[in-house]
C-alpha cells in the first residue's frame, strides 16, 4: 500500500472513529496500522489493514473488585457501593448493606445533582469525585456500563463488582451455614 492510499486510509478511520468518540494513540503510516483508545469504554484498540482488534493492555488497572475485596472496603467504611439495579429487583432479591439504589438509566443525571439533591431523591450521601465508588448490579453487566459513564463525567477512583448481586448472595448464604 502506497503512503498516500494509507494516509487517506488513515483519515478516513480517524474520522468515523472520532464520531464513536474514540481518539488515536499512535499512528504510524508506514506500517499502514493505527493504534486507538476508546475514551468511552477505556479499551486498546488496533487497527490494520482493514481489520479494527481488541487488545488488552498490561499498563491499563483492573476496575474489578472481588466479594472478599468489596468486604473489606465496607467494613473500613471507606467506599459508597451503589446498585444499579431497578428498585423493584432489590425488593424481590435483595441487596448489599449500605449501598444506595441509583438505577442505571438515572446515573448519569444523578452523578450530576447537587450533593443535597442526590441525598434527598436517592437516601445517601453523593459521592465525590475523588472518592472509592463501587457499581453493583446483579451479575456485573449494567454495573460496568456504569461504571464508564463515572468515568466519563470525572470520577476518577471507580470500581466494578462484576459478581453483582448473584455473587454477594452466594458467599453471604456460604458464610451464614459456616
Amino acid at each position: 500500500m502506497t503512503s498516500n492510499v494509507c494516509a487517506r486510509l488513515t483519515r478516513g478511520v480517524l474520522r468515523v472513529l472520532a464520531s464513536r468518540n474514540v481518539t488515536p494513540v499512535t499512528r504510524p503510516l508506514a506500517s499502514c496500522w493505527i493504534h486507538l483508545r476508546c475514551v468511552q469504554h477505556t479499551r486498546v484498540m488496533r487497527y490494520e489493514r482493514g481489520v479494527l482488534r481488541n487488545f488488552s493492555s498490561s499498563s491499563q488497572p483492573s476496575t474489578d473488585v472481588s466479594y472478599e475485596q468489596l468486604k473489606k472496603l465496607l467494613v473500613s467504611r471507606s467506599v459508597v457501593v451503589i446498585d444499579v439495579r431497578e428498585p423493584w429487583e432489590l425488593r424481590e432479591y435483595g441487596n448489599i448493606p449500605g449501598s444506595i439504589n441509583v438505577p442505571l438509566a438515572q446515573v448519569n443525571g444523578a452523578l450530576q445533582l447537587s450533593p443535597e439533591e442526590f441525598k434527598e431523591k436517592y437516601g445517601g450521601n453523593m459521592p465525590l469525585q475523588s472518592q472509592s465508588i463501587v457499581f453493583s448490579c446483579l451479575a456485573g453487566i449494567r454495573s460496568k456500563t456504569a461504571l464508564e459513564t463515572a468515568v466519563s463525567l470525572g470520577y476518577t477512583n471507580v470500581l466494578n463488582y462484576p459478581g453483582g448481586w448473584k455473587d454477594w448472595a452466594e458467599h453471604e448464604i456460604i458464610q451464614t451455614k459456616e
